[in-house]
């Protein structure tokens, strides 16, 4: 349609406050009402199927208050499909779906008239989120991110609805040698919130389809409040998908799951065709000087966040999958393209609905943006958000190297000179009095998300094989544990990549958003290989669950409680934790870290010392001195 919005001001259409926007719908009536403020004629056209060529009927729109386009039909039309037209500069649009449409199509080429509460469970209206923890609060959040199809799709899983919603619903699945898969594992591990992958519609799959190669991350919005039809058993059907994954989230809560979504407000998959920009050419993005797209995302296009009816469209979305999926909390796709302000509206708003609702995001942008840094939902700009934490690439880099450079080398793999960075991360990048305090960013542990892997760059174990190539493979197993440990044992909001528990590969693909199954897909077969290590990660969760003192509330109790060990070796990371003053059993807790080849002696804090877990056999009762093989890692503690 336009090419360039620089002349258009955006400023002075007006907003529209109402909840109505899109259909409201009775069995007596149907309401449609769009918002276009440019259009000088608008068009609702009706279908009896998702993919009739023609419609049976079309309905002028009249113009109505504050730049919107209204009709309302006085019948049942239940299974009819819509899009909307608009005619703005002596030209009509392209037929769009509305942006705010919440059932749709085969492939979302059209959206359905259908009421919502027929896509229901039967058990729906019971539903609870389960508690996390005793008290709630951020840090005792242990997230696992995981994609719908990885999890179930590989031959090993024993699911039966692969690649589908209903396969994470499934219980009791196992490996051919008797271990839990899917869901079961899931429980079994003892996190408390599975992070999904984008799980609205997204573009780049055909829903009809549904061969072998099918394979996307879905970072490339279609609707942002319906689900993707290919996690459906039936995307033909627009209230199949929505069942499915309502059973899903059902079956995880029931689990003692809580269930993150992963959201992409920050651009479209479409720029000039999608529904947004026909409808207001220019508007919902975000533009360079020369009136072209700005592209802060390097997905085509940026959304503007701070204007009027993008941030209420965004508001309403988040708030709309609380409502009606009960989703736990939402992890924001490039986050530093979105606005302060915004997300702070946003994070008031839910948590209205959901007090303990979990909200993170990357706290970086993948460009340029027009928007100041000062405005925007940075990381440096942490302390401006409120109750929404960023990704610490600070530990990711400091435990694994950098992902930048593939054979950069981290502490858990070798690096040296890095204990001070190893030493911010384990205090959730807030201020300490044994550290240099100009990096420090955090005000609280609840703003960092501490992760030293996720679905983008190498899995751990394929950095790991990258940065030691000549490191034995037994070597390498040592050093992923060292970084899980490290991991598990920091402060701030644990993150763990699924599959990580058993050593978890993609051949070396490092951007596998749309490498086939036999790349992504999560092989059960590792767990049945690696189950000592499935085990020992599953012992450290259930540790950092049972000790609050790897989970300190505030910023004060990390500067006071914790305590590093002074005049250690090189490649040698050592504290001890005052846990009795946050009321945990043990009165102390030592933990140690050897991020080298060397074996190492270290010095403990007087008295003696009971070993928790370790990733090497040593002693049960320790005083004075300790031997810490290479690549190792230790929790001691005292009553």
């Amino acid at each position: 349609m336009h090419s360039s919005h620089a002349q258009t001001d955006f400023e002075s259409y007006p907003f529209y406050g109402g909840t109505d926007l899109g259909l409201t719908y009775t069995t007596a009536s149907s309401r449609f009402r769009i918002w276009s403020p440019p259009a000088d004629k608008a068009e609702l056209l009706l279908y009896k199927t998702g993919e009739s060529a023609y419609p049976y009927r079309i309905v002028p729109l009249t113009k109505d208050s504050n730049g919107t386009w209204f009709t309302e039909i006085n019948e049942n039309l239940k299974g009819i499909f819509y899009t909307f037209k608009v005619y703005i500069n002596h030209q009509w649009s392209h037929e769009v779906t509305d942006p705010y449409a919440k059932i749709c199509g085969i492939n979302g080429k059209k959206a359905l008239v259908d009421d919502i509460r027929n896509t229901d469970p039967k058990e729906w209206g019971n539903d609870k989120s389960p508690a996390f923890s005793d008290r709630n609060i951020p840090t005792d959040a242990i997230i696992y991110e995981l994609h719908v199809r990885d999890a179930s799709i590989h031959p090993s899983s024993g699911i039966k609805n692969k690649g589908k919603f209903k396969g994470l619903a499934e219980m009791d699945t196992k490996t051919a040698a008797g271990n839990s898969t899917g869901l079961s594992h899931l429980k079994e591990m003892g996190v408390t919130h599975i992070h999904l992958l984008p799980f609205f519609d997204f573009y780049s799959l055909d829903e009809k389809d549904q061969s072998k190669q099918h394979y996307n991350w879905g970072y490339d919005p279609l609707h942002y409040n319906i689900p993707e039809g290919t996690y459906s058993t039936n995307a033909y059907d627009g209230i199949t998908r929505i069942r499915e994954l309502k059973e899903m989230i059902l079956a995880m809560h029931r689990a003692g799951l809580r269930v993150v979504m992963d959201v992409v407000y920050n651009h479209t998959g479409l720029t000039e065709k999608s529904n947004f920009n026909q409808l207001v050419p220019g508007y919902y993005y975000r533009h360079k000087k020369n009136g072209g797209f700005s592209d802060a995302t390097a997905c085509g296009n940026e959304t503007a966040s701070e204007m009027p009816m993008m941030r209420k469209f965004i508001i309403e979305s988040l708030k709309y999958w609380v409502n009606e999926y009960h989703v736990d909390g939402f992890r924001f796709d490039l986050m530093g393209v979105h606005d302060i302000e915004t997300m702070n509206k946003a994070s008031e708003e839910l948590r209205k609905l959901k007090p303990d609702i979990l909200l993170y995001g990357e706290g970086w942008t993948a460009g340029d943006s027009p928007l100041p840094d000062s405005m925007r939902a940075l990381k440096r700009n942490v302390s401006m958000l409120k109750n929404i934490a960023v990704f610490s690439d600070d530990a990711r880099n400091a435990i694994k190297g950098s992902v930048f450079e593939h054979t950069d080398k981290g502490f858990a793999s070798g690096k040296t000179g890095i204990e001070d960075k190893v030493k911010f991360a384990i205090v959730a990048s807030c201020k300490h009095p044994q550290l240099n305090n100009d990096e420090a960013y955090a005000l609280s542990p609840a703003d960092i998300i501490t992760y030293c892997e996720c679905h983008d760059n190498h899995t751990l174990w394929d950095k790991l094989s990258l940065s030691n190539p000549d490191a034995t493979e037994a070597e390498r197993r040592k050093m992923q544990q060292l970084a899980i440990t490290m991991l598990l044992t920091s402060q701030g909001i644990a993150f763990l990549h699924a599959g990580t528990e058993f050593y978890r590969s993609k051949q070396g693909v490092e951007n596998s958003y749309k490498s086939p199954d036999s790349i992504n897909a999560i092989n059960w077969n590792e767990k049945d290989r690696h189950i000592s290590f499935t085990r020992y990660v599953q012992s450290l969760i259930k540790l950092r669950k049972a000790h609050p003192a790897f989970r300190l509330k505030t910023a004060d109790e990390i500067a006071s409680l914790i305590q590093f060990s002074e005049k250690t070796a090189a490649n040698i990371v050592a504290y001890t934790i005052d846990a009795a003053k946050v009321g945990d059993e043990w009165k102390k807790i030592f933990v140690a870290f050897n991020g080298s080849a060397d074996t190492n002696e270290i010095v403990l804090p007087t008295g003696v010392w009971e070993k928790a877990i370790s990733n090497f056999e040593s002693t049960e009762a320790i005083q004075d001195k300790l031997v810490l093989p290479q690549w190792s890692a230790i929790i001691l503690y005292q009553r």
